[in-house]
């Protein structure tokens, strides 16, 4: 009779630890992305023209179901072509025309502010989660752009919004737009930089950049666990 207790215990115990498992919640997710990086600028106006390949290393902390700081380390490259363009002339004068193909990169460093708009996870009924979300974006980083005709170091702002998925309990599939506003207005090269010489603020006239892309990341550093052996 004792020997089947046991045995009992010891399977209702296997029960309750597995469901723990399946319950738990976690501090952190980690992972990469990748995806298109395209410009906008003096030159570029249409989204995705000039797109090319970029890649991020992701890093996020997750506060509750609704909020989480992600950060994010990515490169990007982007192309475009100035057929057609003309630079503003002197009163009196006539405009230039600018025949320039450039190539660029960009490293961003930084952070995000994601707000969900429904609570991500898994879990019973009651705590009402949602194994898919869309979210907003915010945030703040570095930009370094290169080009052939050097280099600019400036700051970027950050503004979009995604959906996350969560494929399993410790998987998460998220696809997400930002565009990024930054002080820098030579990612189409020093020809183009200020071709109107407007005087204005670090946030004006300036260029910008967008990332498309699909990120995978997997959770690590569980919150607590609701049984102990």
């Amino acid at each position: 009779m004792l020997r089947r207790l046991i045995i009992i215990l010891l399977l209702l115990c296997g029960i309750g630890t597995g469901r723990a498992q399946e319950l738990l919640e976690y501090r952190w997710d980690i992972g990469g992305g990748t995806g298109l990086c395209y410009y906008l600028g003096d030159v570029s106006r249409t989204p995705f023209a000039g797109s090319n390949i970029m890649a991020a290393f992701t890093l996020r902390r997750n506060f509750n179901p609704r909020m989480a700081l992600k950060t994010n380390l990515a490169y990007g490259r982007y192309v475009g072509v100035s057929k057609g363009y003309y630079l503003p002339a002197a009163p009196g004068g006539t405009d230039k025309a600018v025949d320039v193909a450039f190539k660029g990169n960009v490293v961003d460093l930084g952070a995000q502010f994601e707000l969900n708009f429904w609570g991500y996870g898994l879990g019973p009924g009651y705590k009402k989660l949602s194994r898919i979300t869309p979210y907003a974006v915010l945030g703040l980083g570095a930009t370094v752009s290169v080009t052939n005709d050097g280099n600019a170091v400036g700051l970027n702002f950050p503004v979009g919004a995604g959906v996350k998925y969560k494929v399993k309990p410790r998987l998460n599939l998220a696809f997400e737009w930002t565009h990024r506003f930054t002080t820098i207005d030579k990612m189409d090269g020093a020809v183009l930089s200020d071709p109107y010489d407007i005087q204005g603020s670090k946030l004006k006239n300036n260029d910008t950049y967008s990332f498309f892309m699909f990120t995978l990341t997997y959770d690590i550093s569980p919150k607590f666990r609701l049984c102990n052996n």
